[in-house]
């Protein structure tokens, strides 16, 4: 098992790739002791894209390994801002440069 794994998603977090994407976080989390998320390229997150984010955290906890989403694309801190989920995921959102107001 290794120690630390970088994941980078480019597919929308939402319904219709729900199911792939679950096996493959899993896959992402057995693998590894901790697990960094990159999401900044993922253009659509919808409820079912949430739920996996927080399946995800809840697996890793129980597992005492590690998750962490290091980059946030517009429409992940937006979902994640709206749901008021920034303390349950436990990451401080990262704004791109890119992107400052």
């Amino acid at each position: 098992m290794s120690s630390g794994q970088l994941l980078t998603l480019t597919e929308d977090l939402t319904i219709y790739n729900a199911l792939e994407l679950k096996s493959r976080l899993l896959e992402a989390l057995a693998s590894s002791d901790a697990l960094e998320l990159d999401l900044l390229q993922v253009a659509d997150i919808d409820t079912a894209g949430v739920q996996l984010l927080l399946l995800l955290k809840k697996e890793a906890q129980r597992a005492g390994k590690r998750v962490a989403i290091v980059a946030h694309s517009q429409a992940v801190r937006s979902v994640i801002e709206f749901c008021n989920l920034a303390a349950e995921l436990g990451d401080p959102l990262v704004i791109p440069a890119t992107e400052s107001v």
